[in-house]
């Protein structure tokens, strides 16, 4: 895997990471907003984590559709909110932001270098197929 690659994955997991990291804190001890139920708003950020750890393609897909939800939730909590919330919202549109940036990059990526390897192998099968071998001939 390219180094380009590695480094979309490593920001793609860190930045899922720091999203369940942040909402957890938020909503339980930092600027908590009720009885803690909002924290559950996490669990969906659960479920891609193995997905984005084993390197599955779909999971970048659809984690990057996903993601929109909680951009909007931190656009909408920065601009309400007040004192320490605002600046957890942000940090969450930052976060949101870095994650999609990463895992577009990825898919991108990783599409561009498959293509790349087909190419190759078809270049290497048509050479292969014009090369005759010495014993095939009379």
């Amino acid at each position: 895997m390219p180094s380009s690659v590695r480094w979309t994955r490593a920001a793609a997991v860190a930045s899922v990471l720091g999203l369940i990291v942040l909402g957890l804190a938020w909503e339980l001890w930092l600027a908590p907003t009720g009885s803690g139920t909002l924290a559950l708003k996490v669990l969906p950020l659960a479920i891609p984590l193995a997905g984005l750890l084993k390197n599955r393609m779909y999971t970048y897909r659809w984690v990057s559709l996903l993601v929109w939800l909680y951009f909007f939730e931190g656009a909408v909590r920065a601009t309400s909110d007040r004192g320490a919330g605002r600046w957890l919202a942000l940090v969450e549109v930052l976060l949101c932001l870095l994650l999609f940036a990463a895992c577009s990059a990825h898919v991108r990526w990783r599409l561009r270098d498959a293509k790349a390897r087909d190419a190759q192998a078809r270049d290497v099968q048509a050479r292969d197929a014009l090369v005759t071998p010495a014993e095939a001939l009379p």
